[in-house]
């Protein structure tokens, strides 16, 4: 089928006209005075949205390489670190950790469920010599659809002197986060989710008490040194070669945000959440996410066995050039992940809503046409203005 694709994944996400303009500009002098102005306004740009005043590099990477950078500059070999898992990426910034020769521990909680903030706590009120020296934890774990209070669980495991290290990768500017009211010491994110450009962005905001640690690891490092990291940026520069046109995209991406403003972004990505949710349970269908724990950036969805989720997603696909993504390991052909982050708007969620009635339909699940859109477009009503100047 022709014509630009519904990508409602996860990430990568869909790419403002806006952006793609801005990324065409001509290439500059990465060392020049240019890229320094450039650079130092998208640093202090990203930190707005982190809401921090500390430090802030950015790298060119996927957000698994924002995650190693993280784990090399603040944890040494031998560190005992506690990792919680509640699904894929949680698992995978364990495995980081234990590549670098941390001693992991992991608390891995139920594929669908939240991490229990309680038991954390219990967990580190233990370790009564400190020997614990960092927490990994995912903020929005996209596998399930599930994000984690990390405001909660930061207020109760604030005694202890662990450094609580934070992958926020697809959560930042889809759910709230306030890296310094909230003492988060070191925050990952990536530029192909919520900042609406391309992958190839990793941001690294890190505290002051996170580059002390810093500053007596033992890790090896070379590309990921934030200390190198930190000397180049003082010049206005990075310390390996930019990808120069993702920069002139997070410039743009930045201006955006900032004229739609950090809390209604993330009141939009709320709305898009419950839209979708309120569908779906119209239709019939089972939610991974409990509503309390439901991700703002995707909904993950139980599709009945007799149809199979990746043969509805093939469908979809096929004959309607609509992109959702699957599962992951033991929930691969189990669930479907509509993805809503980023630059979505409402009528692209309405048109994947109606398709994916349609599909279900063609497949052989009863449902009454049309119950899960009007669901939807009963929501959005509520959210509509109605104070339209008449003519």
């Amino acid at each position: 089928m022709t014509g630009d694709q519904y990508l409602l994944l996860p990430g990568p996400t869909p790419i403002p006209e806006r952006i793609i303009r801005a990324m065409g500009k001509s290439l500059i002098n990465h060392r020049g005075p240019e890229f320094r102005e450039l650079l130092l306004e998208v640093t202090e740009g990203v930190k707005q949205v982190y809401q921090t005043n500390q430090n802030l590099l950015i790298y060119p990477s996927s957000g698994s390489g924002g995650l190693e950078a993280a784990v090399v500059n603040f944890i040494s070999p031998g560190d005992k670190v506690l990792a919680i898992s509640i699904g894929a990426f949680g698992d995978r910034f364990a495995t980081i950790a234990e590549k670098f020769g941390a001693r992991v521990e992991k608390m891995n909680f139920p594929w669908g469920q939240a991490a229990d903030a309680q038991a954390i706590k219990t967990r580190l009120d233990e370790d009564k010599n400190g020997e614990i020296k960092a927490v990994l934890i995912t903020h929005n774990e996209t596998s399930t659809g599930v994000f984690n209070d990390i405001k909660s669980i930061r207020e109760l495991t604030a005694n202890h002197p662990a450094l609580f290290i934070v992958d926020a990768v697809s959560s930042l500017a889809a759910l709230e986060l306030k890296m310094d009211e909230w003492n988060l010491d070191v925050v990952v994110s990536g530029s192909q989710k919520a900042f609406m450009i391309p992958p190839g962005l990793s941001f690294l905001a890190f505290s002051d008490r996170a580059l002390t640690v810093h500053q007596h690891s033992t890790n090896c490092r070379f590309y990921w040194d934030v200390t190198q990291g930190l000397k180049y940026l003082e010049k206005g520069q990075t310390h390996f070669t930019p990808p120069i046109s993702l920069y002139y995209g997070l410039r743009e991406a930045v201006n955006m945000m900032q004229e739609e403003g950090l809390e209604k972004i993330v009141l939009r990505h709320r709305q898009y959440r419950d839209m979708v949710r309120s569908s779906v349970k119209a239709m019939g269908l089972k939610l991974v996410a409990a509503d309390e724990s439901a991700s703002t950036a995707v909904t993950s969805v139980y599709v009945p066995e007799s149809i199979g989720a990746n043969q509805l997603r093939q469908y979809l696909y096929e004959h309607m050039n609509i992109i959702i993504a699957g599962g992951q390991q033991q929930m691969d052909d189990v669930i479907i992940r509509i993805g809503h982050l980023g630059y979505v708007r409402n009528l692209d969620l309405l048109a994947v809503l109606a398709a994916l009635e349609m599909g279900l339909l063609k497949m052989g699940y009863e449902l009454e046409m049309g119950v899960g859109v009007k669901k939807a477009q009963e929501y959005l009503l509520q959210k509509l203005p109605d104070n339209l100047e008449r003519r």
